[in-house]
């Protein structure tokens, strides 16, 4: 059920960044990785759709490790404060003993870890993108709140997760852009193919098309994540020139088009999936992984 009073701090909290993040423009807001992720929000590794690439690689043991030594690295550089250090002590004091002392982590973060936190949980949609390349694969996530106030999370293939803030959409569309477009290869618009899902096969697909796929160096997929499902677009970028194949809904036989784009053309796409509307009620740690 609903919470009316929660609603409106969450909707004050927005105004209040958004007035900010105008002000100062689109900005970075903070570096975390993995395990200090796990440490600041634990439950979030269920809840929110975005990748855990280096925790969900190791051994129980091996997280114990690694996520007491991610506290520590969270506190010797000021991300967080914890304020019961002599209770914590006392408990690592009594291990091997018979006093069995016990005592829970107060724990209070900076500004800027509480709003990257809050914002990736609270988003009424976002856009998803994987870049897959030989070297393996990135993500991003671009958590819409409002026209004014978007939330960039990149995380690379070693669990770094990289938090921005933008006040446009498109500067958000443009770090995207950079993903799916890192040779800055996407130089004119070509003719616009009609598909259907037929002439998607190996045997059937264009030859123009199957050719740049063939040659792909880097290979994107974006959808919007929402209640309903959102456009698919994936990218084909070469040496060359950057392909798309648009699709209007993925339930939908037809709506599917393909062609070369330029520069212009591909942040447009970008910024038509960013902009795409949904109902605001579901928040971003309701959709599957």
């Amino acid at each position: 059920m609903a919470n009316p009073e929660l609603d409106l701090e969450l909707d004050k909290f927005r105004e209040l960044v958004g007035k900010a993040l105008a002000e100062g423009g689109t900005q970075p807001l903070i570096k975390l990785t993995d395990e200090e992720l796990a440490v600041l929000d634990p439950s979030a590794l269920q809840d929110v759709v975005a990748p855990t690439p280096h925790l969900s690689t190791l051994s129980e043991e091996q997280r114990e490790w690694v996520l007491a030594t991610a506290l520590r690295s969270l506190v010797s550089r000021g991300a967080v404060e914890v304020a019961n250090i002599p209770e914590l002590d006392a408990v690592l004091r009594s291990e091997g003993t018979d006093a069995h002392i016990t005592a829970d982590l107060d724990m209070r973060v900076t500004p800027e870890v509480s709003m990257a936190l809050t914002l990736r949980r609270t988003a009424a949609r976002a856009l998803a993108v994987e870049q897959q390349t030989s070297s393996g694969s990135v993500t991003a996530f671009v958590f819409v709140h409002s026209s004014e106030l978007l939330l960039i999370e990149q995380v690379t293939g070693g669990g770094l997760h990289i938090f921005t803030l933008a006040s446009k959409a498109r500067d958000a569309a443009r770090i995207v852009q950079a993903l799916v477009d890192p040779f800055g290869t996407a130089d004119r618009d070509g003719k616009v193919l009609q598909l259907d899902q037929s002439a998607l096969t190996a045997d059937t697909v264009d030859k123009k098309l199957a050719s740049v796929i063939d040659r792909a160096l880097v290979v994107s997929q974006l959808i919007v994540l929402a209640d309903e499902p959102g456009p698919l677009l994936t990218a084909y970028a070469t040496d060359r020139e950057v392909w798309v194949v648009n699709v209007d809904s993925p339930q939908a036989p037809t709506g599917i088009t393909a062609q070369a784009v330029s520069e212009r053309s591909l942040e447009r796409f970008i910024i038509k999936l960013i902009r795409q509307p949904t109902a605001p009620e579901k928040s971003a740690t309701g959709w599957a992984k």
